[in-house]
């Protein structure tokens, strides 16, 4: 062997011996390992829609493909308990064209050993997020509550997340603008949202929305004009993994309490999941019924949902289905010509 081959090798033989002993020094010293590098992720869904009008009031066999909704997700972990998520949302603006905007951007902090998360920036609201994860299909569309225009998925403010006993408890405390994610604030006051659901009989499913549960939802805030913004909500649900059932009502308060500019609305809403056993099959139905009773007077809206969803992979969702609005009154043309649809859906994650 080379002379010059063996210096190296002996220049390299004593560095590694050098830092060894370095580390054995380090360690009986105390001193702690350099951290971990931070986790990084990146997951998306996105829903893909194909609509057919079956009402010809207006534009005869109206149909489309569309994108309504997609979500690219940027998450992060890091040591100590924080973690974040960056959520980017493509929507259907209001011009046509498809546009982004943030949905969520928050950090959290989880205390070693403790059962309460907290959260600041542009957050979950108590109620959707939860409600979503029991009905399970967002790629159908927006929840009674949700469509009805009284809550939004996210707003920008502080909360906590808490949950015991396996979720048996689980709890979400929130403060935040009252303007929804879409908007800034408005005005100098605040929102308070709370959401507590318990488990009062296990099931086979032992989520967060699993087994028998009692759901109650309440918020308060004033409108910019110094109008009340208040909502009850108590829901009583079952889920199993091949079940889900859900039957919730709620009571609104917007603007002035009293007088003939009072809007106080009553929502209801019930749904089923029924997944046949043995395959990728399930069954889906749901009706919404929706009193705003704005002004002293009433329109009662009553939304039919039904169809069949296939599981094609982990990761793609088919779902076919009918969706039809009925008014209590009669509706326009164009309320008329979009009251009744057929829709072919998915759902693809990433």
């Amino acid at each position: 062997m080379p002379s010059r081959i063996r210096r190296a090798l002996g220049v390299a033989v004593v560095a590694a011996a050098a830092a060894a002993a370095v580390a054995v020094r380090l360690a009986a010293q105390g001193t702690p390992a350099p951290a971990p590098a931070p986790q990084v992720t990146v997951t998306g869904v996105v829903y893909t829609q194909f609509l057919y009008q079956l009402n010809d009031t207006l534009t005869p066999h109206f149909n489309s493909f569309d994108i309504p909704r997609a979500y690219v997700n940027v998450l992060g972990k890091f040591t100590g308990g924080v973690n974040t998520r960056v959520t980017a949302d493509v929507y259907r603006n209001t011009d046509g064209s498809l546009a982004y905007r943030l949905k969520y951007a928050f950090a959290t902090y989880t205390p070693e050993g403790s059962q309460l998360t907290y959260k600041l920036g542009l957050i979950h609201t108590p109620w959707l997020d939860w409600e979503e994860a029991l009905w399970d299909y967002r790629m159908q569309g927006q929840m009674a509550f949700e469509r009805a225009g009284y809550i939004s998925a996210a707003d920008f403010g502080v909360g906590v997340d808490g949950k015991w006993g396996a979720d048996k408890v689980n709890l979400q405390v929130t403060v935040v603008n009252g303007e929804y994610y879409r908007s800034p604030e408005t005005g100098q006051g605040k929102d308070a949202q709370a959401r507590l659901s318990v488990r009062v009989m296990d099931t086979d499913d032992n989520s967060r929305v699993g087994g028998l549960r009692i759901t109650g939802y309440a918020a308060y805030g004033k409108t910019t004009a110094g109008g009340q913004r208040n909502r009850l909500l108590g829901m009583v649900s079952y889920r199993t993994k091949q079940l889900t059932l859900a039957g919730e009502a709620a009571a609104t308060q917007d603007g002035i309490l009293t007088g003939p500019t009072a809007t106080n609305g009553h929502l209801y809403s019930a749904f089923g999941v029924a997944k046949v056993p043995d395959s990728k099959v399930a069954i889906i139905a749901r009706v919404d019924i929706w009193h705003p009773q704005a002004g002293n007077t009433t329109d009662k809206l009553t939304r039919f949902i039904g169809g069949l969803s296939y599981q094609l992979t982990p990761n793609w969702r088919l779902l076919g289905d009918i969706d039809y609005l009925s008014y209590q009154g009669t509706p326009t043309a164009a309320q008329d010509a979009f009251r009744s649809q057929a829709l072919f859906q998915t759902q693809f994650t990433f």
